[in-house]
């Protein structure tokens, strides 16, 4: 975990560095694609995922070393050989990874994050999973296992495979020639994240597209048909924490409402947005029916509000990079701490940009819990010793995270609402 920490602290300002690229030149050229509450929700989502991968939470079924002792039959000797083979298993073992993730009830619930942003961006790229408990992956690799592809290859090459798929979320590349018969492009994963009718579940591939070419589900990107972005039932929320969990959450109440025995076991494996027949008579859910005019998400947010989320988020994230930099120094219990604060943190100014009453509590109570352990130690997890009064920098900046949450609850949150009766 050490290691992967170690990457965070170059691949995170690599990803910022070129969402920001992407941001400005959308200003320049007057076409902006991002919306401040949405890119901070997709970024805040990629720091509870990183984080939560840092800290090793979730349960392998099986590990790759595993499989690899017990299933080679070869043993690849030529360097060259043994890299390409290994990325061309990953990503096929991507490619069934994720068309079981669009496919199956269960498994859309780890995916579903992915695609909840209505918009279509790098930062929508950075929405990953914190939902996906259960690590079941190295089942696909066993066709490496097979041809004894080493362990260490397998390690060096999967992050490079994940984030070799991030540069392809952006509207402002369009078609690229002979690249799109290979590679996949931005192109092809607009078409992907489209809920268009033509779009759904196509073009599921990682890296290379050839999957999709040879298994029927390649879909080119249709001048006539601009994709829609989204999911169709809308997550409606902008703390990625509850969208993590919203489609799980339906599975197991329709599993308990249904009366019917059989539906209760085989909903979690039915394909994704099947409902047993009486459930969806009695509790129906609304599903976008046109794309092309139905209403996005958004919450009321003054240029303040604005630029007091991106304060947190930034404040989230200079956090986390202060965490993977003193990884193995801060200890596995302090590791926790460190990471429910953080994840406490994100779902407090997430739901804050939801508008929402409880978000004041919950900053509140970071807040002052923040503030009882620096006073307490005298420290914030051993900040001082890299940064002069580093742990008062911290103390205010919970000062900030109380008197933000009330005044963004009770003072503006109110004369907003007073603006829009007096329009009215």
């Amino acid at each position: 975990m050490e290691s992967y920490a170690t990457a965070l602290l170059y691949a995170i300002p690599f990803f910022i560095f070129l969402l920001g690229i992407e941001i400005l030149y959308g200003y320049f050229v007057k076409n902006q694609k991002h919306k401040v509450l949405d890119t901070v929700s997709s970024i805040s989502s990629g720091l509870t995922n990183i984080l939560k991968d840092s800290l090793g939470l979730g349960i392998i079924i099986v590990s790759y070393p595993y499989l690899l002792e017990h299933l080679a039959l070869t043993e690849i000797k030529a360097s060259w050989l043994v890299w390409g083979v290994a990325f061309i298993v990953i990503d096929f073992a991507g490619y069934w990874n994720h068309r079981l993730s669009h496919h199956i009830n269960f498994f859309w619930n780890q995916h579903v994050i992915h695609h909840s942003s209505e918009e279509f961006n790098l930062a929508c790229a950075l929405r990953q999973s914190v939902s996906n408990l259960i690590g079941y992956f190295p089942l696909f690799l066993i066709p490496a296992a097979i041809f004894g592809v080493p362990t260490k290859v397998i390690a060096i090459l999967a992050p490079i495979h994940l984030f070799a798929q991030f540069w392809y979320h952006t509207q402002h590349i369009r078609k690229l020639g002979w690249l799109e018969y290979i590679i996949v492009t931005p192109s092809q994963h607009r078409v992907h994240h489209a809920i268009n009718p033509e779009y759904i579940d196509k073009n599921l591939g990682q890296v290379l597209c050839i999957w999709d070419r040879l298994f029927g589900t390649f879909q080119e990107e249709l001048a006539e048909v601009p994709p829609q972005y989204g999911v169709l039932k809308p997550a409606r929320t902008w703390n990625p924490l509850l969208i993590n969990f919203q489609h799980i959450w339906r599975l197991i109440k329709d599993a308990w409402r249904t009366e019917n025995y059989w539906d209760k076991v085989r909903i979690w494996f039915m394909p994704t947005g099947w409902r047993p027949a009486d459930v969806k008579e009695n509790y129906p859910i609304s599903i976008i029916q046109d794309v092309y005019h139905f209403k996005r998400y958004q919450t009321k947010a003054s240029f303040a509000f604005k630029g007091y989320v991106i304060f947190q988020m930034l404040a989230t994230l200079i956090l986390l990079l202060f965490m993977f930099y003193n990884y193995s120094e801060i200890g596995f219990n302090g590791l926790l701490l460190f990471g429910a604060f953080v994840f406490m943190g994100i779902y407090g100014y997430t739901t804050l940009m939801d508008r929402s009453k409880i978000a004041v509590w919950i900053e509140l109570c970071r807040g002052v819990l923040g503030l009882f352990l620096i006073f307490r130690t005298g420290d914030w997890f051993g900040i001082n010793a890299q940064v002069t009064g580093g742990g008062y920098l911290v103390a205010m900046y919970f000062v900030i995270t109380i008197i933000g949450g009330i005044y963004f609850t009770y003072m503006e949150r109110e004369s907003l609402t007073a603006k829009a009766v007096l329009k009215e």
